[in-house]
């Protein structure tokens, strides 16, 4: 590894991994040294914009010596592979969530890598926000004594397109699964045991293709803390992102970004405020670069990242027990 800067190879150039190149290529400890997508004209142009080399194949990044970290932002069905043999390289792995759809890949991959024992973060930019960070840290202070009940809401301000809708798991896996993940962040040791869980559509299109437009789901750890998730594929004011922790002594509240905090007071509206941050890019802007701040010190210390392999698997564990919950219209025991 040079001194100052890590080398990388992104892999994957859509919508998030665009965002990632950008962030990566500003980054002053990281030097994107290769770019691949299957869409080569793709790969061409951005590679020129990161002032990186595009490469056609995968395994270039793998076999150069000189790539420190594999940052992985390509199609959920690439990830597992990819894990297995940027691990079998003994590269540092950066991975979008979900890890995969099918969690018997995952737990075949798990048993795969572990003698190798790799370095893993995995992409839930959510634990790195600094207000949802802070909740956590306010928590473990004692702020709100025991925590009694978490409440989560996450609604998107549309759905995205239906070609994306039909690959992408579902509801629950694809965009619940980080809420299931935030859950198990602010309970720590305490895991999830129990999760009961319901959904409908106000738009028939989802019902053609098998997935929901809303979605709630109610979990209870083993210590009996409440934990509820409500999420939409729609939302008529914007990006909704809230958490609510509620303790024995009070409650932690980390609640939505806007563009400033202005309001106005007229004769027709009294306290209004500017429109909510649009989407997941602008509205955790900063937790997707602490989130790089963390990679850069994971691949050059020993430290544990807070979002790991094992975080990504058992959030998928959940997701799959959601959508057996709905199912079976009953609650359903929890088995990592």
């Amino acid at each position: 590894m040079g001194l100052f800067m890590i080398n990388v190879a992104l892999i994957g150039l859509g919508r998030i991994g665009q965002m990632h190149g950008e962030n990566l290529f500003s980054h002053k400890s990281f030097k994107l040294k290769y770019t691949f997508d299957i869409n080569s004209k793709l790969n061409q142009k951005l590679s020129k914009k990161f002032n990186a080399k595009p490469i056609n194949n995968p395994q270039i990044a793998f076999k150069d010596r000189d790539i420190d970290v594999i940052f992985i932002a390509s199609s959920t069905a690439t990830h597992i592979e990819l894990i297995e043999e940027a691990a079998k390289y003994k590269k540092v792995i950066f991975c979008e969530k979900p890890l995969d759809l099918n969690i018997d890949k995952v737990n075949k991959c798990l048993r795969k890598i572990k003698k190798l024992r790799p370095k893993i973060q995995l992409g839930f930019n959510r634990r790195y926000d600094p207000g949802h960070s802070s909740l956590k840290k306010e928590l473990q202070k004692g702020k709100i004594g025991r925590l009694e009940k978490i409440i989560i809401t996450s609604r998107d301000p549309a759905p995205p397109s239906l070609d994306y809708l039909k690959v992408s798991g579902g509801i629950f896996k694809d965009m619940m699964i980080h809420d299931f993940d935030l859950a198990r962040f602010y309970l720590e040791k305490d895991e999830v045991e129990s999760i009961f869980s319901t959904a409908s559509n106000s738009d028939k299109k989802f019902d053609k293709i098998n997935d929901y437009e809303l979605a709630s789901c109610v979990l209870r750890s083993k210590k009996g803390v409440q934990c509820i998730i409500t999420n939409s594929r729609h939302c008529s004011f914007g990006y909704d992102q809230r958490v609510e922790l509620f303790g024995t002594k009070g409650m932690l509240i980390s609640g939505n970004k806007k563009e400033n905090e202005a309001e106005i007071f007229t004769k027709i509206n009294t306290s209004q405020k500017k429109p909510l941050l649009n989407f997941f890019i602008d509205r955790y802007v900063d937790a997707y670069k602490l989130q790089l701040n963390e990679l850069a010190n994971y691949a050059i210390k020993k430290n544990k990242t807070i979002s790991s392999f094992e975080d990504g698997r058992r959030a998928l564990i959940i997701a799959n027990a959601a959508s057996n919950s709905l199912k079976q219209k009953k609650q359903l025991k929890i088995k990592f």
